[in-house]
């Protein structure tokens, strides 16, 4: 009879989220249209054109020479990746979102992570990832994803794929977040200053699929004809079954001396069987934006990147101007006139520049502004010039 205490597998079970009940592993099964090997080179071949590009990223972060190796992609599971993991890591889940939705997180050896935050913080006797150095790694591993969607873009011409906000966590390795099923593994070996260090990198299945779908880098699936498979040898089918059919590159419809005629003959077919819609394309003429204004309203899409950035904000009572003379002759009890007149509005500024007018309150004992006016566009441009 049991004692009531867990055994490690059990607690590494409840870390990772999972049912002990269920024998300390989830279940799992790969999808029905999982990720084909030549699918699976194309995505890494996608990622192996930024290593130069993540090794620049690194460097900058941590003013040291940094280098990435050519990236090793497999699929994998849970239990197939975390023999191959130390004891702790600290996993960045930053996923990605928009137009090609997926999980995605790093995955930083101790010793990487403590080399980049003791670099990128000066701070050399820093032994222990405590919140602030997780904050660190994790903003160099947002450069890295920043630097793979632009890449994601570019591949597969979707413009809307985003990453999520980075969440760091420094732990027991069975405490990271891996997708369900197969997923992805992609290893890195990188160097920071001459030390060798691993990293990983783990994309969802279904997210890598789509992306080598959306690149048209998709390895061809077998085409039918008619309910029958297509002879890639033989000659163009007749009747029904050649209605919008493409003749491939490599194929050979006629041998011997009728070969030219019989060229002729294929390309007159498919004009007659081409639809009218691939005949006479939809042309529109292109339509642009009037110029104008922008709105307070309209945010890029990465200006959470800059939501802690700290500004200056100063509230004025009124200003003046006076001669040398008489600011020299300033003291105490001297009474300064302001071009304010009593009870008119506050100015607000943020950076030195007016963006609101207000009211002077008294909150409890601290002096205080209630926003009652927001200086449109053209007086702030008025107030530029």
């Amino acid at each position: 009879m049991s004692d009531g205490a867990l055994s490690q597998d059990e607690i590494d079970s409840l870390l990772a989220g999972l049912d002990p009940s269920a024998g300390g592993s989830p279940s799992q099964k790969a999808s029905a249209s999982g990720l084909a090997p030549a699918d699976l080179k194309a995505f890494n071949s996608i990622l192996a054109e930024l290593s130069d590009t993540h090794a620049q990223t690194v460097s900058m972060m941590t003013g040291k020479d940094a280098t990435f190796s050519a990236p090793k992609s497999d699929s994998t599971t849970r239990d197939g990746m975390l023999p191959s993991l130390p004891d702790e890591v600290l996993a960045v889940k930053i996923d990605m979102v928009g137009g090609i939705p997926g999980d995605h997180l790093f995955l930083v050896p101790k010793d990487a992570a403590l080399k980049i935050a003791s670099l990128a913080n000066q701070d050399e006797s820093l032994s222990d990832l405590d919140e602030m150095a997780v904050s660190v790694v994790s903003e160099c591993i947002s450069s890295l994803t920043g630097s793979v969607i632009n890449a994601f873009t570019e591949k597969s011409g979707n413009r809307s794929i985003q990453s999520d906000v980075a969440d760091g966590a420094f732990g027991p390795k069975a405490i990271a977040r891996f997708p369900a099923g197969d997923f992805v593994r992609v290893a890195y070996d990188m160097t920071i200053d001459g030390s060798p260090y691993k990293l990983w990198e783990i994309y969802s299945q279904a997210f890598a699929k789509d992306i080598v779908a959306a690149s048209g880098m998709q390895a061809p699936a077998p085409q039918q004809m008619g309910g029958g498979s297509m002879q890639t040898g033989g000659q163009m089918p007749q009747g029904g079954g050649a209605m919008g059919y493409q003749q491939p590159m490599y194929q050979q419809p006629m041998m011997g001396q009728q070969q030219m005629m019989g060229q002729q003959q294929m390309m007159g077919q498919q004009q007659m069987y081409q639809s009218p819609v691939m005949a006479q394309p939809n042309v529109q003429p292109v339509q642009f934006a009037n110029l104008g204004l922008g709105h307070p309203g309209m945010e890029s899409g990465n200006i959470g990147l800059i939501m802690d950035v700290y500004m200056e904000l100063t509230v004025e009572l009124g200003r003046t101007k006076k001669l040398i003379k008489d600011i020299l002759g300033i003291g105490e009890g001297t009474i300064i006139e302001l071009d304010k007149l009593a009870g008119e509005p506050v100015d607000i500024l943020v950076n030195h520049k007016l963006i609101a007018k207000g009211e002077v309150v008294v909150i409890d004992e601290n002096f205080g502004v209630r926003v009652t006016e927001i200086v449109s566009p053209m007086e702030r441009m008025a107030d530029l010039s």
